[in-house]
């Protein structure tokens, strides 16, 4: 599975301090642009043995292709954060969770981790129907790429005090790539799109469970928005 990255805490129960999706992205461009500039002025620096080129190559190569996959992200975020701001209606965000649940149970069971589901009444908010179903997948998706083999993946979604409140929890695999895996790239730019809504998304780590929540404004007042019940699982179980 692939790793805990740059976006979760190092300590226990402590949420990490803010820092936008841009600010992490531009940290994360630094790493391979500044190895690339070492290992070229180490390749010029004296005469070398051909395969000490041709791994200089190979590492190089490696970093370029680390640079374009966060150089890709950027564009996607710069994209998102140009778009205009297009006409909203009203989505249920509690029955776009079960679907995405749903449909992406087989994602969740190949890679031997337990998607969970609980919604606690309806959840209606304003955004435009396809950006935000592609946003739940793409965050359900990141977070089970993320989870450890074997364990658990579970989100519960509620009202409260006039927001949808999501919150995700799981526990990391070990580390891939760095400074990003493509999991941790997905959550990342979703972290963007949620926020592009008008979310907030708070992180933070408990023992060995990250934990990520989403507050997003509902579209009017529910009854549970005052209680913060969380309601019965909905489906996803082995």
């Amino acid at each position: 599975m692939s790793s805990a990255g740059p976006q979760l805490a190092p300590s226990a129960q402590q949420p990490e301090s803010p820092r936008s999706p841009l600010a992490h992205l531009l940290h994360a461009l630094n790493q391979p642009l500044t190895g690339l500039q070492c290992s070229m002025e180490l390749a010029l620096a004296a005469t070398r043995p051909v395969d000490a080129y041709v791994r200089t190559l190979s590492e190089g190569l490696e970093l370029l292709s680390r640079m374009r996959l966060l150089v890709a992200a950027l564009r996607e975020l710069a994209d998102l954060q140009a778009a205009p701001a297009d006409e909203r209606v009203v989505i249920l965000l509690d029955h776009l969770l079960r679907e995405a649940g749903r449909e992406l149970r087989p994602v969740a069971e190949s890679a031997n981790v337990r998607l969970v589901i609980a919604n606690a009444g309806p959840l209606p908010v304003r955004a435009q129907a396809g950006p935000l179903t592609s946003l739940v997948f793409r965050t359900i998706e990141a977070v089970v790429s993320l989870c450890r083999d074997g364990s658990e993946v579970r989100i519960d979604s509620t009202a409260i005090q006039n927001a949808a409140s999501i919150a995700l929890s799981w526990k990391p695999g070990p580390p891939e790539d760095s400074p990003f895996s493509r999991a941790e790239l997905g959550l990342l730019l979703a972290q963007a799109g949620w926020e592009h809504l008008g979310a907030t998304c708070t992180q933070s780590r408990e023992g060995d469970t990250q934990n990520w929540g989403i507050r997003i404004p509902l579209a009017w007042s529910t009854p549970c928005a005052a209680s913060g019940h969380i309601g019965k699982v909905q489906g996803e179980r082995r």
